[in-house]
């Protein structure tokens, strides 16, 4: 996955390359249109040199000359007009010098002349280089202005966007807070803004009634199941001669009673954990509950339970919490071990661990705290143990951990201390 970027980070990101690439080419077309503009210049100055030595000569009879800037020499063919960079030696600057020489041929009283005139090409470079170099400080002072402003602006602009996502992010359906919105002089934030609202209000409508809803049912389940349950106790009890396949089938619905009674009580018991309602809140001793935990369920399995608590774990959490959580790891380790193989128990300084026999990993263990889930066809289905001990965790901050370790399957509760 490609690394995401914050907004205002990627649009001054954008805008600095744009600006950028556009101050370099600015610079390189004006550096271009200079120099030809220069030696446009030059090589009028050096045709109009050329002319005034024309017109001195045909007004005074006089031909000077200063070499190197201006050389006169008579020739017998007329020749074509030259013009070209040239390096000669100055002897003024006692150096060589690039000149730029433009040669003509002129027929002057019946004699022909060759007129050379030169003109320092360093003069219009160094002009060049000056107008260049102060256009880029101008164009750089103008960029970092440009740059900071824009970024300064979009922080403005989109910080009724940003101040939003952070609401948003922070918004809880089981808050009754109204979350705290900002409004925005820009239209489609301010729909955004109104959108947001509608929708956070109706999602919390939604999950009022659905948690009302939860409740409800399994309030009311309890009464007609517990009237059902003990009507077929009388009946089992009574003197009524039941024959062998009715006592059975009255057994299997008195089991599948209060299956369905402690199905119930989970969902119930889930609902009100996802709603923080545990707030007894107490030091206790998890290793010390884990151990009474396997000597209550010994005297109802048949597998062996192997205990190594020697370390104690105090961490603060809900008494009626504490004991579901060590219930469901226990019971889970015992209903899904392989034959009758012993189950481990151990504690360290920060966390527990229990495991049970298994012929291989599972394959999708990150779903194993989904409720009810079944990891193949045929499988036993995980019920609502194991995704209790995973609310259970989260609620207090607790990391809940499978692996598969030499033919056993391993869960860990790290308690974070």
């Amino acid at each position: 996955m490609a690394k995401k970027i914050p907004l205002i980070r990627k649009t001054s990101i954008t805008f600095f390359w744009v600006s950028l690439t556009l101050m370099l080419l600015s610079t390189l077309g004006l550096y271009y249109y200079l120099r030809i503009l220069l030696q446009g210049e030059v090589e009028e100055e050096l045709r109009s040199t050329e002319a005034r030595i024309e017109s001195s000569f045909l007004d005074n009879g006089n031909m000077y000359q200063l070499p190197p800037m201006v050389e006169i020499q008579k020739v017998t063919v007329m020749g074509k007009e030259i013009l070209k960079d040239t390096v000669i030696y100055d002897p003024s600057q006692d150096e060589m010098e690039e000149f730029r020489e433009l040669s003509t041929f002129s027929t002057l009283e019946g004699e022909t002349y060759m007129i050379t005139v030169r003109a320092l090409v360093v003069e219009s470079d160094s002009i060049l280089m000056a107008v260049v170099i102060s256009y880029l400080i101008i164009i750089f002072l103008v960029f970092v202005s440009l740059f900071y402003l824009n970024r300064s602006r979009n922080q403005k602009i989109w910080y009724p966007f940003f101040h939003n996502l952070r609401q948003m992010k922070q918004f809880s359906i089981t808050s009754e807070s109204n979350i705290s919105l900002l409004d925005s002089e820009i239209l489609e934030f301010s729909e955004l803004k109104s959108e947001i609202t509608l929708l956070t209000n109706k999602v919390r409508s939604d999950y009022r009634n659905l948690k009302q809803y939860t409740e409800d049912v399994s309030h009311e389940m309890q009464t007609p199941l517990a009237i059902i349950q003990a009507k077929i106790e009388n009946v089992i009890n009574s003197d009524f001669d039941l024959e062998e396949g009715q006592f059975e089938q009255l057994t299997s619905i008195q089991k599948d009673i209060q299956r369905l009674s402690q199905m119930t009580k989970r969902l119930t018991l889930l609902t009100k954990i996802e709603n923080s309602q545990f707030g007894n809140v107490e030091p206790l001793d998890i290793a010390k509950l884990m151990e009474d935990t396997v000597l209550d369920f010994s005297e109802i399995s048949s597998n062996a339970v192997v205990l190594d608590v020697s370390h104690a774990i105090v961490v603060p959490m809900d008494p009626y919490l504490a004991n579901i959580l060590c219930n469901n790891l226990v019971s889970n380790a015992i209903k899904y071990s392989e034959g009758e193989n012993a189950i481990l128990v151990k504690s360290g300084p920060r966390e527990i661990a229990i495991s049970n026999s298994g012929h291989q990993a599972l394959k999708q263990p990150e779903q194993l705290y989904d409720r009810f889930y079944r990891e193949a066809d045929g499988a036993k289905a995980t019920g609502l143990g194991l995704a209790l001990v995973k609310r259970i965790c989260d609620l207090y901050g607790f990391e809940v951990t499978y692996r598969y370790l030499e033919g056993r399957h391993v869960f860990t509760v790290d308690f974070g201390l």
